[in-house]
């Protein structure tokens, strides 16, 4: 496709807008409560004092930090539309105090689209100004992204490429239009429209020395002091300022971003010690393939940064080691209308690794290369590595998460705060946005 076609894209969504968090941060330009301690210090009810989720308690201690890096703690996929007006990010926040709390904040990472909302509407309280006009004029504009923006009729002469999905009555990809629209609500977690042209002018920015738009220094704090670490498809260090933060083999970083929705799966790394990027955008869910073999395996490192994966021989453990491991475990999605849909799938032990069996069928098989961390291997018996995944465990050291897709499965089934809701009918961890 030429170079004017059109995609979301969830890399530039979050990188961009936090940009305007840590470049106000930087320069001082937002109101300091507290004292004047940095913005990402400060906790959310300094700028939002009626803040909350299920749980007062934890809602009180959050930072900014903390739902940059994706450890603020609740449940992170909540899709609620709350409208099309430039209202909706208020109200989104406002209905965010029925989701449970997972996790203390800032001890676990689980990616968090409802936190990238949390934090659009911060810039909206700082700047009093809709979040997509702040992005507009504080990121796109001044760095000519002409290609990009949360509005077609704002790119001139703009054309779509339209989102392809899976038919589940014929198990083959059709075109799906309506697939394209994101709610409002939740334009900070992914939802800016953009070009591959564009994203490699973005990834240039921020490989170089800075600017009046964001400073040298505020590039490099969006990838440094990472948060917790974990999986995302790959192992991370952590999380900066919604960079996923990546370790090679080699030792330098991959500082990379992907996104995924309906028919719509992007990629973005660079390797800044090696001034490299690449990023590729896709819009069918057949995308995921080509993703994984440049931005979870390593092949596009290696051929042009010269640094690769840490290494994941699988292991064949005994069945009394994956003993800890086995059971059910279940992950909730909230969609559009709020309704709560809860994923349940199971671990059996097979040959010395664990088999994902969803609907009573095997989905995926997981062998671990060390403790806790899991790499998917083809069903088969093949030895093609994909994906790694990682389980958590609890205070009392026994088993209580798994981590797939940045998100967390709770092992045992669903709590008492977030039984309820619908039997989700598909299992897809790559369907929403990341």
């Amino acid at each position: 496709m030429y170079e004017p076609t059109r995609w979301h894209t969830n890399t530039t969504t979050s990188t961009r807008h936090d940009g305007v968090i840590v470049e106000r941060d930087s320069v001082r330009e937002a109101p300091r409560p507290n004292g004047g301690r940095t913005m990402q210090l400060t906790l959310i009810r300094s700028y939002l004092p009626g803040f909350r989720t299920a749980d007062a308690a934890a809602s009180a201690t959050v930072t900014v930090r903390q739902i940059l890096n994706h450890s603020a703690g609740w449940l992170g996929d909540s899709y609620l539309d709350t409208g099309d007006d430039a209202g909706a990010l208020a109200r989104y926040v406002a209905a965010m105090d029925r989701l449970p709390q997972l996790t203390p904040p800032g001890r676990v990472f689980a990616y968090n689209n409802a936190a990238l909302s949390l934090a659009g509407r911060l810039i909206e309280v700082v700047t009093r100004r809709p979040y997509e006009e702040e992005v507009r004029q504080g990121l796109l504009d001044p760095l000519r992204l002409t290609r990009s923006g949360f509005f077609l009729d704002e790119i001139p002469g703009a054309r779509v490429a339209q989102p392809h999905v899976y038919d589940r009555a014929t198990g083959g990809i059709v075109v799906s239009p309506e697939s394209w629209w994101i709610p409002r609500s939740i334009h900070p977690a992914g939802a800016l429209i953009s070009s591959a042209r564009d994203q490699i002018r973005w990834a240039r920015f921020h490989l170089g020395d800075g600017g009046r738009v964001l400073s040298g220094r505020s590039i490099r704090a969006m990838r440094s002091r990472p948060g917790p670490g974990g999986t995302l498809h790959v192992e991370l260090d952590g999380v900066g300022v919604t960079w996923m933060l990546r370790p090679t083999a080699e030792g330098p970083t991959v500082v990379q971003h992907g996104g995924d929705w309906a028919g719509q799966h992007s990629g973005f790394l660079m390797v800044p010690a090696r001034g490299f990027a690449i990023t590729v955008l896709t819009n069918s869910d057949t995308g995921t393939r080509l993703l994984d073999d440049l931005f979870v395996g390593d092949w596009a490192l290696r051929r042009f940064a010269g640094v690769g994966n840490i290494p994941a021989p699988p292991l064949k453990l005994t069945d009394a080691e994956l003993a800890p491991y086995v059971g059910r475990y279940s992950g909730q999605t909230i969609d559009f209308d709020g309704t709560v849909y809860t994923g349940e799938f199971e671990f059996v032990a097979d040959g010395g690794r664990l088999v994902l069996m969803f609907d009573g069928q095997a989905r995926d098989g997981y062998a671990f290369y060390r403790k806790d961390y899991v790499v998917d291997l083809p069903l088969s018996g093949g030895t093609e590595e994909g994906p790694r995944a990682n389980f958590v465990r609890g205070p009392d050291g026994t088993v209580q998460w798994f981590r797939l897709g940045g998100r967390l499965a709770r092992r045992g089934g669903p709590s008492a705060a977030t039984r309820g809701g619908r039997r989700a009918a598909t299992f897809n961890p790559r369907s929403l946005l990341s």
